[in-house]
């Protein structure tokens, strides 16, 4: 059984920063798309960052210039640096990996900015 394990979430004031990361147990990280989703109260789940096998990286529109996602293969994990933090970011995050196919989830962290 595939498990993400999501860390770094909590308060932050309005243009602070914040790092997620995302730790896979999984032997095939490497070859796995990994992505930061979010969803904030009454909304719909949205991509903010993917980061590909081969390191291609797309973000949504909101978050371009002050969100950067990475990957470390050798400690199976992906990371969501966050940037100039807007109220707006408030949301729970989640990390998905897909690999073969199939889609894991973790269990989400909570990101909540203030004003």
């Amino acid at each position: 059984q595939v498990q993400l394990v999501e860390s770094g979430g909590g308060l932050v004031q309005a243009g602070g920063s914040l790092r997620l990361s995302c730790a896979a147990s999984i032997t095939i990280f490497s070859i796995s798309a990994m992505g930061w989703y979010r969803q904030a109260p009454g909304k719909q789940r949205e991509l903010v960052a993917s980061i590909s096998s081969r390191l291609s990286t797309n973000y949504t529109d909101s978050v371009k210039g002050r969100f950067t996602i990475s990957r470390d293969n050798a400690k199976k994990t992906v990371y969501l640096q966050m940037n100039s933090l807007k109220p707006e970011d408030t949301a729970v995050y989640y990390c998905r990996l897909t690999v073969w196919d199939r889609d894991y989830w973790g269990q989400g962290t909570q990101v909540t900015v203030s004003s």
